[in-house]
């Protein structure tokens, strides 16, 4: 690892999962403890109190990514550097804008992505299975992509018949996404569909919800930016498992060729 001011820079985009230390790689853990410099969305950044304290610390809030990206890849021309994103850095995370900034600057950093745990599958693991074979993953979010251009991949997504992960499905400014998210899902699958909600997964306030396509408008309100919602697919149900414990299974096909 390189020492600060060697002119030797690395910068490190780091997946914090889903918050909590306990739920990050050890790669992702001892990146942050080698890291002179580390920044982040405040959001991101409380849960990591005990691997930050000490260090240059520079915090900013959503919609900061572009300079945060910039400011990280500056700093690590002659640091070394963490900038931290929510669960995978490369999924819906820093990652991107990272190399894109440092390839525009031809910065002269080593970079390294390190992942973490995504919604999807945090939200999964609370769930049961539902993810166990083939799935789409669709932001709702439209402040990049127009709204056109999600409704087109929503259809082509729920058309391929598996299940279908809701990142960013509802917002204060754009309340109605998730329910024409949910209106285009009801073309290509019939009301017993099992939907499952998780909200906060794996931080404080975390709610879990298993219900139908059928009735899911009847929880829109508790659907939020901290919330993943995954659609089943055509094979998706929902089963009972240990002490009567409810879960969304979605068969990956053994059930085709072994008897258990």
């Amino acid at each position: 690892m390189p020492s600060p001011g060697e002119g030797r820079g690395i910068l490190y985009v780091v997946g914090c999962g889903p918050g909590p230390v306990e739920q990050m790689t050890g790669r992702a853990v001892s990146a942050i403890r080698g890291a002179e410099y580390v920044l982040g969305n405040e959001s991101y950044l409380a849960p990591l109190s005990s691997l930050i304290e000490g260090k240059k610390v520079i915090r900013s809030s959503m919609g900061k990514e572009v300079e945060r990206a910039r400011l990280a890849v500056d700093l690590a021309r002659e640091s070394i550097v963490a900038i931290i994103s929510g669960g995978d850095p490369g999924v819906y995370g820093m990652a991107g804008i990272v190399l894109e900034v440092a390839e525009r600057a031809s910065a002269p950093i080593r970079i390294e992505i390190i992942p973490g745990v995504t919604a999807a599958t945090a939200a999964a693991s609370r769930l049961g299975s539902p993810l166990s074979g083939d799935f789409a993953i669709v932001s709702l979010s439209d402040l990049l992509t127009p709204m056109a251009a999600i409704e087109k991949r929503l259809s082509h997504a729920f058309e391929m018949g598996v299940p279908v992960v809701l990142y960013n499905p509802r917002s204060h400014g754009r309340p109605h996404n998730f329910s024409r998210a949910l209106e285009i899902a009801r073309r290509f699958r019939s009301p017993s569909t099992p939907v499952g909600i998780v909200k906060n997964a794996f931080r404080d306030g975390e709610m879990v919800i298993v219900t139908t396509l059928g009735e899911v408008h009847g929880y829109e309100e508790e659907v939020d930016m901290h919330s993943t919602v995954i659609i089943g697919g055509t094979e998706t149900r929902i089963g009972k498992v240990g002490d009567n414990a409810t879960a969304i299974i979605t068969p990956r096909g053994y059930h085709t060729k072994y008897i258990y």
